[in-house]
């Protein structure tokens, strides 16, 4: 599999330039008059929202757990290991050089305008027959949340490529620091229209349009690292 690092983007580049920081809301950017929030923030509005509302609208800042930082830094290696072996590209020339060969890019950029979204993709897999997204998570769990985060990615890499091209795009998750693929979802009409309800809910928390709910369960509760913080806490 030839390994690509994906070049500046000239289109990603372009909504970088004319980006405006959101007023009130540190990581939603402002481009031609719409909102864009991380895809992250899928994990954490199915996680639980009120997350977003403590540290985006709240603004609660908390140190980040030993976990982020240990993905942080795995991450981080995994990137560096990859660019040793990469050469480069832009988004372009590897979309239409995979019609024909296998190409592997990791920390790939994202944005879509029409959604609303931005954010990086952990590693994307480009062949003649599909492109395999992949985002790397913690142990083997399938959560909700995982599956809106993979999908928040898929649905904003399917928005930036030509609309005639009609490859699978396969939604997977990968154990981190492993090879070992442990969900693989083909990301569908049925797939695209559940996300989209989603980012359309946050869309409406941002302009306060809808009403931030939050989790009921004590378990995510207990390990949230806002839990001390938090006005709507939930105790066993």
């Amino acid at each position: 599999m030839n390994k690509i690092e994906s070049k500046k983007n000239p289109d990603f580049q372009v909504c970088l330039s004319s980006m405006t920081p959101h007023p009130l809301i540190s990581e939603v950017k402002i481009v031609e008059g719409r909102n864009l929030f991380p895809i992250s923030w899928l994990h954490q509005q199915s996680y639980c929202e009120y997350q977003i509302f403590l540290e985006q609208m709240d603004g609660i800042k908390v140190e980040p757990t030993k976990e982020m930082i240990q993905g942080l830094i795995e991450h981080e290696r995994m990137y560096l290991e990859f660019k040793k072996e990469s050469e480069p590209a832009t988004t372009k020339e590897m979309i239409e050089n995979s019609d024909i060969i296998n190409i592997q890019c990791r920390e790939f950029p994202v944005i879509s305008l029409k959604y609303g979204v931005y954010g990086k993709i952990d590693e994307i897999r480009l062949s003649p027959n599909s492109f395999a997204i992949i985002d790397d998570k913690p142990g083997t769990n399938t959560y909700p949340s995982h599956i809106h985060q993979i999908y928040g990615y898929c649905l904003a890499f399917q928005n930036m490529i030509d609309q005639d091209d009609s490859r699978q795009i396969i939604a997977a998750l990968r154990e981190r620091g492993t090879n070992n693929i442990y969900c693989k979802i083909i990301f569908d009409d049925k797939a695209k229209k559940e996300i989209i309800n989603v980012v359309d809910h946050i869309h409406g928390l941002i302009t306060g349009k809808e009403q931030f709910d939050s989790s009921n369960n004590p378990n995510k509760c207990k390990g949230c690292r806002l839990r001390n913080d938090c006005n709507r806490f939930v105790s066993f």
